[in-house]
């Protein structure tokens, strides 16, 4: 009997097997089974992600189970205290994550350890905040962010607030790979346990706006703006609003969107990463004439933007907001006198270029990180003891960013507030948010950044991907379309070659990614998702002109797909 086929018996055979999951084991074909049982799910760069369902390559409510009971033993190798401070947990809309946000708590009590769970869906950036703020040990929020409503997900946060770097995850992992049975597992405590659960919501909500609200930089600009919201069913709608009101911004919600649906009923994705996620703000902007659409992912630590310009409505990219952010930030903090010594802006191997030269022309000094706000969190954590540098911004190409570090994750309703101060700002001036995008453009180079995602599921999918790794590793290209490659860097393998010189790249923990520099001050990177079943085409692409980026970008995407299918 194979392995898969072994697991499969267990589970379908299992005396302790929920029971909602028996019929759906029973009525697989061998495709589905396969799928779910031929592997363990696994901790990726935003923690635990994957298909609701049965099995052991699924989130139900076991193999959740297995992951708490080993972050409880490790809470408990951790000491008495650790199990006293606690763990924050908080959820989104998504199917189960409410009973699974509670099923830990309840495991965790019957391990006598604290928890502090919210009354009801919260954004990921305030469960963050709520560690910190309560003091708790760590912290586990149950979202699958962006992902598609098949899905959910299971984050887990240090003291810090931050998710587990890879040498913190790996002691949670090696506790969770020591547990044999998942379905041996229950969360039944007992009352006098069960008083070592506290739930939790406004008066952490109370202090998390105000902190939010802290942010502003020139709180008492002009607000004659209007702006289209939407929450995309998810947790933002709360939080954003909220500030909004505050602040005395004019937002616009988009009501079909803001009802905490886990179906995601009346969008087409909730990932603002892709076009459907703006269809429905984008018919409000125009009934509303509106200045500003903002568009959060279901667990409010991403924000997509759409900007009112020349009559017609121009959805930007993570890398073009996140630079926009930078400009606003870091002139207003200069013009201000406020902008600390040593100052550091965060972003990741595969942001755009441009930010960080945004940043350069303020004397702000960049510092990369691997894919994965943790790493940013982890570099936030190290200068906050060592004070050796000061903390100005941080963001990654997709749509993540962080204005002020007292949360450790990405933190929509904060880039919410502070692209609305922006727009507000720059109106008074007679720009907008693209006029400011292309003023970027003609001071520091014009760039097109794209991303092209090849979603390959399943145990093929997942070798097809190790397969177009492994081949662009064992075959490195010398030049991509025409346009030689003047240096690589490979992050598994830890080198970076310029020609036939090979030194070691330091800095950074191993991971799957691959970036090539090209001759024309362009770049290329591929990485497998860590949360998806993707492999990842970053391109940055430089030309003279808008028009020349664009070219050659459709040229270099064409180069990279016949380079990878061959």
């Amino acid at each position: 009997m194979s392995l898969t086929q072994e697991r499969y018996e267990k589970w379908v055979n299992h005396p302790n097997l929920d029971a909602r999951y028996k019929d759906v084991l029973e009525n697989m074909n061998e495709e589905e089974k396969n799928d779910a049982f031929y592997t363990l799910i696994e901790f990726g760069t935003a923690g635990m992600r994957g298909l609701l369902g049965p099995g052991t390559n699924r989130i139900n409510i076991h193999t959740i189970r297995k992951a708490t009971q080993g972050y409880a033993n490790y809470i408990i190798a951790a000491g008495k205290e650790a199990c006293e401070k606690g763990i924050a947990i908080g959820y989104d809309n998504r199917h189960m994550s409410r009973e699974l946000a509670f099923d830990c708590a309840d495991l965790l009590a019957k391990n006598n350890i604290r928890s502090y769970v919210f009354e009801s869906l919260r954004p990921t950036p305030e469960l963050s905040f709520a560690v910190r703020h309560l003091g708790c040990f760590g912290g586990i929020m149950i979202t699958a962010s962006h992902n598609p409503k098949e899905y959910n997900g299971y984050k887990l946060y240090d003291d810090k607030g931050c998710q587990l770097i890879p040498s913190l995850a790996a002691q949670v992992i090696d506790q969770v790979n020591a547990i044999e049975d998942e379905l041996a597992i229950d969360a039944n405590c007992t009352e006098e346990q069960k008083k070592l659960i506290t739930v939790i919501g406004k008066d952490v909500d109370e202090e998390y706006y105000k902190n939010v609200l802290s942010i502003q930089l020139n709180p008492d600009v002009n607000k004659d703006i209007k702006i289209v919201f939407s929450p995309e069913h998810g947790t933002a709608n709360i939080p954003v609003q909220e500030v909004y009101k505050r602040a005395g911004y004019t937002c616009i919600p988009v009501e079909e969107q803001c009802t905490p649906d886990p179906d995601f009923s009346n969008t087409p994705t909730p990932n603002p990463e892709q076009p459907g996620a703006y269809e429905l703000a984008l018919e409000y902007a125009k009934k509303n004439d509106a200045d500003l659409i903002l568009v959060c992912d279901p667990d409010a630590d991403r924000m997509g933007v759409g900007v009112k310009h020349n009559g017609e409505y121009v959805v930007l990219t993570g890398n073009q907001s996140g630079s926009v952010e930078i400009e606003y930030i870091c002139s207003q903090l200069t013009k201000q006198n406020k902008m600390p010594e040593n100052p550091v802006m965060f972003n990741t191997v595969v942001t755009s270029d441009l930010g960080e030269k945004v940043a350069a022309d303020y004397g702000v000094t960049t510092e990369k990180t691997l894919t994965g706000f943790k790493f940013i969190g982890e570099k936030v954590a190290k200068y906050e003891v060592t004070h050796e540098k000061n903390y100005v911004f941080g963001y990654e190409e997709s749509y993540g960013s962080l204005i002020k570090p007292f949360v450790r994750d990405k933190d929509a309703p904060q880039a919410c507030l502070m692209l609305a101060e922006a727009c507000a700002y720059y109106k008074q001036e007679g720009k907008d948010l693209v006029d400011v995008l292309d003023s970027l453009y003609d001071r520091h180079g014009t760039y097109e950044e794209s991303q092209v995602a090849l979603t390959l599921s399943g145990e093929a999918g997942a070798n097809r991907i190790k397969e177009i790794l492994a081949n662009l590793r064992k075959d490195s290209p010398a030049e991509i379309g025409g346009t030689k490659v003047v240096k690589s860097e490979d992050y598994k393998e830890c080198v970076i070659k310029e020609g036939d010189k090979v030194t070691e790249l330091t800095g950074f923990t191993k991971s799957d990614v691959l970036k090539y520099y090209l001759e024309d001050g362009s770049w290329i990177a591929v990485r497998p998702s860590g949360t998806e079943p993707k492999c990842k085409f970053y391109y940055c692409i430089k030309g003279a002109s808008k028009e020349d980026a664009h070219n050659k970008t459709v040229h270099f995407q064409q180069a990279m797909k016949e380079l990878t299918q061959s």
